[in-house]
């Protein structure tokens, strides 16, 4: 009868076990998963990120720069893009080809328009012989192109240079990349119209913003109150700013519950001061020499 009885209690102990086991597991899988995006933004220290790729190295905006990169083990990747003739995204950061292809000698004249070409025409552009050293054949990647590329074990940064806000959200639900990677732009309407669609997506306010009509004085494109306000009323969650910053202004934005990330700066000395503001990340062509000055911060 003991026996009995003590193998009933064992057993009603295992069921319970597994029971509580399996509500734990349920919770467990109830609990959302932080996205890439919000992953970045709740690390404690401060992000590196690839301007252009690791444009130090090589080409800008070329799949060969995101790829060394993410070795370099940037936080993020961060690229620009336009719209092309026929409406395709392509990455590229100047408005005209003339400086990182060979759209002059190919086509001839000077300040041919990024809009003024079919995507096949762009792509059948050499965007690496100019670099030193020389990376020849060499494509301008589409933006999709770019994000298989860097989604791969990265993270992205996507400038948008031109283009609707509607066209990137389609692409990126499309692509199942929403909060997989940050989007900033310098034009903050671009940011609200975003924001409207896609209120989830981690958004970044690139200052100072582009104000249609004027011209900034110099105090205007200094970080402020009123600016990370503004940014912040647009659903932007980083101000992405130049280094006119300082303690207090990113304090500020911390109070705000607003990330500060600074560009582009590839002296390790400015990257140190700029750290002692309390900035959270930088952005730089040279990576090594930010990652460098972050362990070098790290041993004070």
């Amino acid at each position: 009868m003991t026996k009995k009885l003590f193998s009933i209690h064992r057993s009603f102990l295992l069921l319970s076990c597994l029971v509580v086991g399996a509500a734990n597991t349920a919770q467990a899988d109830d609990k959302p998963t932080m996205s890439n995006a919000e992953k970045l933004l709740s690390l404690k220290r401060p992000l590196v990120i690839g301007h252009r790729g690791y444009s130090h190295l090589a080409p800008e905006n070329t799949l060969p720069s995101f790829r060394l990169a993410k070795a370099a083990g940037a936080d993020l990747v961060e690229l620009d893009y336009y719209h092309t003739k026929d409406d395709k995204m392509i990455v590229i950061h100047d408005a005209t080809l003339d400086r990182t292809t060979d759209a002059t000698n190919r086509w001839g004249g000077a300040k041919i328009r990024v809009e003024s070409k079919t995507l096949a025409e762009l792509q059948s552009l050499d965007a690496g012989s100019w670099f030193n050293p020389p990376y020849p054949g060499t494509r301008l990647p589409t933006l999709v192109e770019a994000l298989d590329e860097i989604q791969n074990g990265g993270v992205t940064l996507v400038e948008r240079k031109e283009g609707d806000a509607a066209a990137c959200v389609a692409m990126l639900k499309e692509k199942g990349l929403i909060n997989a990677l940050v989007v900033q732009a310098f034009e903050w309407s671009y940011l609200s119209n975003f924001h409207s669609l896609c209120p989830e997506q981690v958004l970044g306010a690139l200052g100072p913003p582009k104000i249609k009509g004027r011209i900034l004085t110099d105090a205007e494109k200094k970080m402020s109150p009123a600016w990370i306000d503004e940014a912040k009323r647009c659903g932007a969650r980083v101000m992405v700013w130049n280094r006119e910053v300082t303690k207090e202004t990113v304090a500020y934005a911390h109070k705000q519950g607003l990330k500060v990330w600074v560009y582009t700066i590839d002296d390790p000395a400015v990257a140190t001061e700029l750290l002692n503001l309390g900035v959270d990340g930088i952005i730089a062509n040279n990576v090594a020499v930010i990652w460098r000055a972050v362990a070098l911060r790290s041993l004070d």
